[in-house]
């Protein structure tokens, strides 16, 4: 099974102290290398970086086809992680691309990839006995509180599935 993931699930899991999830379900997640130097060399990360530098699930992968990214990057105005990710995919047709950004996933669902997000994740946890109703919400609560954007009906969506 592969999976790759983009910045913003990684970071999120990090933040809710729940990083353990991703190799819980999958065992390994790979990430493009954008991905990687947003998650250890942005300031704004500082807290995150050695906690991926230390996940020795988490596999960096190279990008094939950088054309693809550039293409993608000047025509949807995504951001280098989000686009290598999106071509990494669409390069290895994994089992499911982790992302969490509206455009990013609009992009990703027409090019026909399998997405999932980090509420994916938790729910994907939950059905498999990993944490708990209460933990669910906890962690929800937990993201919102770390500024990771949370709509309230997302949230009353996901409380619903439990």
């Amino acid at each position: 099974m592969i999976i790759i993931s983009d910045t913003t699930p990684i970071i999120s899991l990090i933040k809710i102290n729940r990083i353990d999830l991703l190799e819980q379900l999958f065992q390994e997640v790979f990430i493009p290398e954008a991905v990687y130097n947003e998650l250890t060399t942005n300031s704004i990360f500082a807290n995150e970086t050695e906690i991926v530098k230390n996940c020795t699930f988490i596999k960096t992968m190279s990008v094939q086809n950088h054309k693809s990214v550039t293409l993608l990057q000047a025509v949807s105005g995504l951001d280098d992680g989000e686009s290598e990710a999106i071509i990494l995919a669409d390069e290895l047709k994994p089992s499911a691309l982790i992302i969490d950004e509206r455009k990013g996933r609009k992009v990703a669902q027409q090019l026909g990839l399998n997405i999932t997000g980090t509420i994916g994740i938790l729910l994907q946890a939950y059905s498999e006995g990993k944490i708990t109703k209460d933990e669910v919400k906890l962690y929800l609560d937990n993201l919102k509180k770390n500024n990771i954007r949370l709509s309230d009906s997302l949230i009353q969506q996901t409380l619903a599935l439990l």
